[in-house]
Protein backbone atom coordinates (compact mmCIF):
# COMPACT_ATOMS: atom_id res chain seq x y z
CA UNK A 1 0.00 0.00 0.00
CA UNK A 2 1.77 3.49 -1.02
CA UNK A 3 2.12 5.55 1.92
CA UNK A 4 2.85 9.43 2.23
CA UNK A 5 6.18 10.44 4.12
CA UNK A 6 5.47 13.11 6.91
CA UNK A 7 8.69 15.02 8.02
CA UNK A 8 8.14 15.82 11.91
CA UNK A 9 11.27 16.40 13.14
CA UNK A 10 10.81 20.32 13.39
CA UNK A 11 12.82 20.50 16.68
CA UNK A 12 15.61 19.52 14.72
CA UNK A 13 15.25 21.96 11.89
CA UNK A 14 12.16 23.11 10.12
CA UNK A 15 11.46 23.36 6.56
CA UNK A 16 11.46 26.16 4.83
CA UNK A 17 7.95 28.30 3.86
CA UNK A 18 7.49 31.76 3.30
CA UNK A 19 11.52 32.23 3.99
CA UNK A 20 12.67 30.63 0.20
CA UNK A 21 11.22 33.55 -1.40
CA UNK A 22 12.79 36.10 0.66
CA UNK A 23 16.15 34.45 0.31
CA UNK A 24 15.32 34.02 -3.56
CA UNK A 25 14.71 37.65 -3.94
CA UNK A 26 17.97 38.80 -1.49
CA UNK A 27 19.84 36.63 -3.86
CA UNK A 28 19.07 39.13 -6.09
CA UNK A 29 20.53 41.89 -4.40
CA UNK A 30 24.48 41.40 -4.76
CA UNK A 31 25.73 44.99 -3.26
CA UNK A 32 27.59 44.87 0.39
CA UNK A 33 24.78 46.65 3.35
CA UNK A 34 27.98 48.88 4.65
CA UNK A 35 27.84 50.39 1.37
CA UNK A 36 26.21 53.91 1.14
CA UNK A 37 25.33 53.88 -2.83
CA UNK A 38 21.72 52.86 -3.52
CA UNK A 39 22.39 49.42 -3.81
CA UNK A 40 24.14 49.27 -0.98
CA UNK A 41 20.99 50.96 1.03
CA UNK A 42 18.64 48.58 -0.73
CA UNK A 43 20.59 45.70 0.95
CA UNK A 44 20.76 47.41 4.15
CA UNK A 45 16.96 48.03 4.40
CA UNK A 46 16.44 44.15 3.94
CA UNK A 47 18.63 43.51 6.83
CA UNK A 48 16.61 45.96 8.88
CA UNK A 49 13.49 45.42 8.09
CA UNK A 50 14.06 41.56 9.03
CA UNK A 51 15.81 42.56 12.00
CA UNK A 52 12.50 44.12 12.81
CA UNK A 53 10.39 41.08 12.37
CA UNK A 54 12.70 38.86 14.61
CA UNK A 55 12.52 41.69 17.41
CA UNK A 56 8.66 41.32 16.83
CA UNK A 57 8.93 37.82 17.60
CA UNK A 58 9.73 38.36 20.75
CA UNK A 59 8.60 41.42 21.49
CA UNK A 60 11.73 42.92 21.87
CA UNK A 61 13.67 46.11 19.86
CA UNK A 62 14.58 46.21 16.80
CA UNK A 63 18.13 48.03 17.96
CA UNK A 64 18.77 45.09 20.72
CA UNK A 65 18.86 42.25 17.75
CA UNK A 66 22.26 41.11 17.00
CA UNK A 67 22.37 38.61 13.90
CA UNK A 68 25.01 35.59 14.14
CA UNK A 69 25.61 32.37 11.97
CA UNK A 70 23.40 30.72 14.21
CA UNK A 71 22.59 30.11 17.85
CA UNK A 72 25.88 28.12 18.63
CA UNK A 73 27.84 31.07 17.99
CA UNK A 74 25.29 33.51 20.13
CA UNK A 75 25.75 31.01 22.72
CA UNK A 76 29.73 31.53 22.33
CA UNK A 77 29.39 34.74 22.36
CA UNK A 78 27.30 35.16 25.43
CA UNK A 79 28.72 32.62 27.57
CA UNK A 80 32.27 34.49 28.70
CA UNK A 81 33.45 35.95 31.39
CA UNK A 82 34.39 39.42 29.76
CA UNK A 83 31.72 42.25 28.80
CA UNK A 84 31.47 45.89 28.63
CA UNK A 85 29.53 48.67 29.42
CA UNK A 86 30.41 51.16 27.41
CA UNK A 87 34.16 51.63 27.43
CA UNK A 88 34.39 49.71 30.95
CA UNK A 89 34.79 46.26 31.78
CA UNK A 90 32.53 44.30 33.35
CA UNK A 91 32.64 40.86 34.69
CA UNK A 92 30.92 37.21 34.98
CA UNK A 93 33.16 35.15 37.61
CA UNK A 94 30.87 32.29 37.22
CA UNK A 95 27.97 30.64 35.10
CA UNK A 96 25.11 28.54 36.20
CA UNK A 97 23.27 26.44 33.31
CA UNK A 98 21.00 23.53 34.33
CA UNK A 99 22.05 19.66 33.65
CA UNK A 100 19.14 19.56 31.11
CA UNK A 101 20.77 22.09 28.76
CA UNK A 102 21.74 21.80 24.98
CA UNK A 103 25.14 20.95 24.76
CA UNK A 104 26.20 24.69 23.63
CA UNK A 105 25.09 25.81 26.54
CA UNK A 106 26.15 23.16 28.88
CA UNK A 107 29.68 22.95 27.92
CA UNK A 108 30.02 26.43 29.70
CA UNK A 109 31.33 28.58 26.70
CA UNK A 110 34.62 30.62 27.55
CA UNK A 111 34.14 29.44 30.95
CA UNK A 112 36.58 26.74 32.50
CA UNK A 113 35.00 23.96 33.86
CA UNK A 114 36.01 24.82 37.63
CA UNK A 115 33.77 28.02 37.12
CA UNK A 116 30.63 26.50 35.86
CA UNK A 117 27.92 25.48 38.38
CA UNK A 118 25.31 22.66 36.93
CA UNK A 119 21.84 23.12 38.62
CA UNK A 120 19.94 19.58 38.56
CA UNK A 121 16.47 19.26 37.57
CA UNK A 122 13.25 16.99 38.77
CA UNK A 123 11.53 14.12 36.75
CA UNK A 124 10.16 16.09 34.81
CA UNK A 125 13.41 18.26 33.42
CA UNK A 126 12.45 20.72 35.38
CA UNK A 127 15.62 23.18 37.02
CA UNK A 128 15.64 23.00 41.10
CA UNK A 129 14.73 26.30 41.83
CA UNK A 130 15.47 25.90 45.41
CA UNK A 131 19.19 24.81 44.38
CA UNK A 132 19.48 27.49 42.42
CA UNK A 133 18.78 30.42 44.92
CA UNK A 134 21.10 28.75 47.47
CA UNK A 135 24.10 28.95 44.62
CA UNK A 136 23.36 32.16 43.75
CA UNK A 137 22.98 33.03 47.38
CA UNK A 138 26.65 31.49 47.71
CA UNK A 139 27.91 33.43 44.64
CA UNK A 140 31.06 35.85 45.62
CA UNK A 141 29.92 39.01 44.42
CA UNK A 142 33.12 40.36 44.78
CA UNK A 143 34.59 38.39 42.05
CA UNK A 144 32.15 39.49 39.35
CA UNK A 145 28.33 39.23 38.54
CA UNK A 146 26.77 35.70 38.22
CA UNK A 147 25.77 34.89 34.76
CA UNK A 148 22.74 32.15 34.48
CA UNK A 149 22.30 30.49 31.18
CA UNK A 150 19.30 28.06 30.94
CA UNK A 151 17.00 27.16 27.95
CA UNK A 152 13.10 28.24 27.60
CA UNK A 153 12.15 24.72 26.35
CA UNK A 154 13.48 21.21 26.24
CA UNK A 155 14.31 20.25 21.99
CA UNK A 156 13.54 16.51 23.08
CA UNK A 157 10.32 16.71 25.68
CA UNK A 158 8.88 20.17 25.16
CA UNK A 159 9.05 20.79 28.70
CA UNK A 160 9.01 24.58 29.45
CA UNK A 161 11.21 25.77 32.26
CA UNK A 162 9.11 28.46 34.33
CA UNK A 163 11.44 31.71 33.13
CA UNK A 164 9.84 34.26 34.79
CA UNK A 165 10.72 32.53 38.27
CA UNK A 166 13.83 32.39 37.53
CA UNK A 167 13.89 35.76 36.72
CA UNK A 168 12.75 37.08 39.10
CA UNK A 169 15.49 34.72 41.03
CA UNK A 170 18.22 36.21 39.14
CA UNK A 171 17.38 39.50 39.26
CA UNK A 172 17.19 39.44 42.85
CA UNK A 173 21.16 37.99 42.94
CA UNK A 174 22.36 40.70 40.87
CA UNK A 175 22.68 38.06 38.13
CA UNK A 176 22.32 38.00 34.32
CA UNK A 177 20.20 36.34 33.06
CA UNK A 178 20.88 34.48 29.27
CA UNK A 179 17.83 32.46 27.85
CA UNK A 180 18.46 30.04 25.40
CA UNK A 181 14.72 30.20 23.11
CA UNK A 182 15.83 28.41 20.13
CA UNK A 183 12.91 25.50 20.81
CA UNK A 184 10.61 28.17 22.49
CA UNK A 185 10.70 31.26 19.68
CA UNK A 186 7.31 30.89 17.96
CA UNK A 187 5.90 28.11 20.20
CA UNK A 188 5.27 29.84 22.96
CA UNK A 189 4.66 33.68 23.39
CA UNK A 190 7.72 35.12 24.63
CA UNK A 191 7.85 39.34 25.75
CA UNK A 192 11.16 40.47 26.30
CA UNK A 193 9.93 44.30 26.87
CA UNK A 194 7.90 42.65 30.29
CA UNK A 195 11.64 41.48 32.11
CA UNK A 196 11.51 37.83 30.39
CA UNK A 197 15.41 37.79 29.93
CA UNK A 198 18.45 40.19 29.90
CA UNK A 199 19.27 38.19 26.58
CA UNK A 200 17.89 35.95 24.15
CA UNK A 201 19.15 33.25 22.06
CA UNK A 202 17.16 32.54 18.57
CA UNK A 203 18.25 30.04 15.99
CA UNK A 204 16.31 30.85 12.18
CA UNK A 205 16.31 27.11 11.09
CA UNK A 206 14.31 26.34 14.47
CA UNK A 207 11.20 28.29 12.62
CA UNK A 208 11.36 27.71 9.00
CA UNK A 209 14.11 29.90 7.87
CA UNK A 210 17.59 28.98 6.85
CA UNK A 211 19.65 27.38 8.52
CA UNK A 212 23.43 28.81 9.38
CA UNK A 213 21.34 32.70 10.92
CA UNK A 214 20.44 32.95 14.49
CA UNK A 215 20.71 36.06 16.41
CA UNK A 216 21.30 37.16 19.65
CA UNK A 217 18.48 39.36 21.37
CA UNK A 218 19.27 42.16 24.17
CA UNK A 219 16.42 43.36 26.54
CA UNK A 220 18.76 46.62 26.35
CA UNK A 221 21.44 48.15 25.01
CA UNK A 222 23.46 48.84 28.32
CA UNK A 223 26.06 46.33 28.57
CA UNK A 224 27.59 43.02 26.19
CA UNK A 225 30.03 40.59 25.61
CA UNK A 226 33.15 41.27 23.83
CA UNK A 227 32.22 40.43 19.62
CA UNK A 228 33.49 36.90 19.41
CA UNK A 229 34.67 37.79 16.21
CA UNK A 230 36.26 41.18 15.86
CA UNK A 231 35.39 42.72 12.05
CA UNK A 232 34.26 45.81 10.17
CA UNK A 233 31.82 47.14 12.36
CA UNK A 234 29.10 45.21 11.59
CA UNK A 235 26.32 44.85 13.44
CA UNK A 236 27.04 48.09 15.62
CA UNK A 237 30.55 46.42 16.48
CA UNK A 238 28.98 43.52 18.20
CA UNK A 239 29.66 40.54 15.33
CA UNK A 240 32.75 41.51 12.71
CA UNK A 241 32.01 40.37 9.11
CA UNK A 242 29.67 41.13 6.06
CA UNK A 243 26.14 40.02 6.76
CA UNK A 244 24.58 36.79 5.49
CA UNK A 245 22.17 38.83 3.27
CA UNK A 246 19.85 35.90 1.75
CA UNK A 247 19.89 33.85 5.37
CA UNK A 248 18.99 37.20 7.60
CA UNK A 249 16.10 37.69 4.68
CA UNK A 250 14.91 35.08 5.47
CA UNK A 251 15.04 34.83 8.62
CA UNK A 252 13.06 37.64 9.00
CA UNK A 253 10.65 36.12 6.69
CA UNK A 254 10.24 33.34 9.27
CA UNK A 255 10.12 35.20 11.94
CA UNK A 256 7.06 36.85 10.44
CA UNK A 257 5.13 33.20 9.53
CA UNK A 258 6.17 31.77 13.46
CA UNK A 259 4.65 34.94 15.38
CA UNK A 260 1.56 34.37 13.10
CA UNK A 261 1.87 30.64 14.01
CA UNK A 262 1.54 31.54 17.99
CA UNK A 263 -2.04 31.53 16.78
CA UNK A 264 -2.73 28.22 16.39
CA UNK A 265 -0.94 26.80 19.81
CA UNK A 266 -4.27 25.43 21.44
CA UNK A 267 -4.92 23.45 18.06
CA UNK A 268 -1.87 21.98 17.83
CA UNK A 269 -1.81 21.03 21.48
CA UNK A 270 -5.01 19.57 20.92
CA UNK A 271 -3.39 16.95 18.24
CA UNK A 272 -0.48 16.39 20.22
CA UNK A 273 -3.24 15.03 23.13
CA UNK A 274 -4.79 13.02 20.58
CA UNK A 275 -1.09 11.13 19.05
CA UNK A 276 -0.86 10.74 23.15
CA UNK A 277 -4.09 9.33 23.39
CA UNK A 278 -3.79 7.08 21.02
CA UNK A 279 -0.41 5.78 22.17
CA UNK A 280 -1.49 5.13 25.54
CA UNK A 281 -5.08 2.87 23.71
CA UNK A 282 -2.28 1.08 21.69
CA UNK A 283 0.33 0.70 23.54
CA UNK A 284 -0.87 1.18 27.35
CA UNK A 285 2.30 0.59 29.13
CA UNK A 286 3.78 3.06 27.04
CA UNK A 287 5.56 6.03 29.08
CA UNK A 288 5.38 9.68 27.75
CA UNK A 289 7.94 12.13 29.48
CA UNK A 290 7.40 15.87 30.53
CA UNK A 291 3.77 15.08 31.17
CA UNK A 292 3.67 16.85 34.52
CA UNK A 293 5.40 19.91 33.47
CA UNK A 294 3.98 22.90 30.80
CA UNK A 295 5.22 21.36 27.36
CA UNK A 296 5.49 22.55 23.94
CA UNK A 297 2.56 22.31 21.87
CA UNK A 298 4.35 20.71 19.04
CA UNK A 299 6.35 18.00 20.85
CA UNK A 300 5.55 14.40 22.02
CA UNK A 301 8.57 12.68 23.85
CA UNK A 302 7.60 8.56 24.17
CA UNK A 303 9.54 5.31 25.47
CA UNK A 304 7.73 1.98 24.49
CA UNK A 305 8.65 -0.60 27.05
CA UNK A 306 11.08 -3.27 25.26
CA UNK A 307 12.13 -1.37 22.35
CA UNK A 308 15.76 0.86 22.35
CA UNK A 309 14.55 3.73 20.46
CA UNK A 310 17.15 3.19 17.80
CA UNK A 311 14.47 0.49 16.82
CA UNK A 312 11.84 2.52 17.03
CA UNK A 313 13.64 5.35 14.74
CA UNK A 314 14.80 2.94 12.06
CA UNK A 315 10.86 1.30 12.60
CA UNK A 316 9.61 4.42 12.06
CA UNK A 317 11.69 5.64 9.24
Amino acid sequence: MASTRAYLDYNASAPLSTARDAMIAALDVAANPSSVHAEGRTARRLIENARRDVAALVNARSEHVVFTSGATEAASTLLTADWRMGRGAVRMSRLYVSAADHPCILNGGHFPAAQVTCIGVDANGIADLAALVAALVSHEKADGLPLVAIHAANNETGVIQPIDRIAEIVKAAGGILVIDAVQAAGRIPIDMSAGYADYLILSSHKIGGPKGVGAIVAAADLMMPRPLINGGGQEKGHRGGTENLPGIAGFGAAAREALNGLQSIDAVAGRRDEVEAILKMLVPDVEIFGTGAPRLANTTFFAIPGIKAETAQIAFD
